[in-house]
């Protein structure tokens, strides 16, 4: 695949010769339906260079090029504040945000959050197109986030985070020593009906799975270090599966967490593995430990997660 002004261009392999083009971009490439006949609508499929109908057969050495690269509106309104990238291509943007803001506006005036800063710094290097974020993080925890640049990107995104290829790691520092080493939390959650914001362990709660292990343990604050990675992604899933078995993030008040040693929920998303949505190779990003953090945070585990 390359990229040809707007277009993604690709060369269709001996394999896919006599098969239509909806074919291959369902089955071969991964776009949704959904997807596909947007695409057809607005004329953004082309074979060797001509606008191409999806039950047009491909031949082994034709050029199926899509439309991926067109302007678009942000959705967000631009604002004025760094970011720290820790990837970019053409199809996607992995940032690391900070604590205290959120992932995305809940209105369309809405500003001051991550979404508003990335559609800024697209603004800056000339790109016109749509903030898409792929996960969020909650208000106050900080760390990697995806953000795809075309639709195809975020489509195939979206697929690798609901298959669970997309693999997340997390650091909390919580209250007391876990009498495991590693383990598993295997506890359905729902809302809180006595409060509008928490969530709750519940049996009649969504399946939600949590897998920890125990990094260090600091006896003179009666602290450890946890990292963690998800089966699933329901709000708040770390912060109530740790509360539940008596060990809350410290700075949780939510939860239950002790005050006074930070002033938020200490919970990082320091690492995200994937296989890039496009080109299928690994991408490992590490995001750096904010400097609340980082009192309690030794080099060893900072270079080992």
């Amino acid at each position: 695949m390359k990229r040809v002004g707007e277009w993604q261009e690709m060369k269709v392999p001996s394999e896919w010769a006599n098969t239509t083009i909806h074919h291959v971009l369902l089955k071969e490439i991964g776009a949704s339906k959904a997807l596909i006949q947007k695409w057809n609508s607005a004329k953004a499929i082309k074979k060797n260079d001509q606008i191409a109908d999806l039950n047009h057969k491909l031949q082994f050495g034709d050029r199926l090029s899509l439309h991926l690269f067109k302007n678009e509106d942000f959705g967000v309104l631009p604002e004025y504040e760094q970011i720290e990238v820790l990837y970019e291509d053409d199809h996607l943007l992995i940032v690391n945000k900070e604590a205290g803001i959120d992932t995305h506006p809940n209105h369309p005036e809405q500003k001051g959050t991550l979404a508003n800063r990335v559609a800024f710094y697209y603004q800056m290097n000339g790109l016109q197109i749509k903030v898409r974020h792929i996960h969020r993080l909650d208000k106050d925890t900080s760390g990697a986030i995806i953000f795809a640049k075309n639709d195809l990107a975020q489509t195939l995104l979206d697929q690798a985070l609901e298959q669970r290829n997309v693999k997340r790691t997390y650091i909390a520092i919580v209250e007391g020593r876990l009498p495991h080493s590693k383990g598993k939390i295997d506890q359905p959650i729902g809302r809180d009906r006595h409060h509008a914001t928490r969530r709750r362990v519940s049996p009649k709660g969504q399946k939600a799975v949590t897998h920890y292990v125990v990094k260090q343990y600091l006896p003179s604050d009666n602290l450890a270090i946890v990292s963690l990675q998800l089966d699933t992604g329901r709000t708040h899933q770390i912060r109530v599966h740790l509360s539940s078995i008596g060990h809350p993030i410290i700075g949780d008040e939510l939860y239950g967490g002790k005050k006074g040693l930070i002033s938020r929920q200490a919970l990082h998303a320091a690492k995200l593995s994937l296989l890039h949505p496009i080109t299928g190779e690994k991408i490992e990003v590490r995001a750096q430990f904010p400097t609340d953090m980082l009192p309690f945070i030794t080099d060893t585990i900072a270079t080992t997660i």
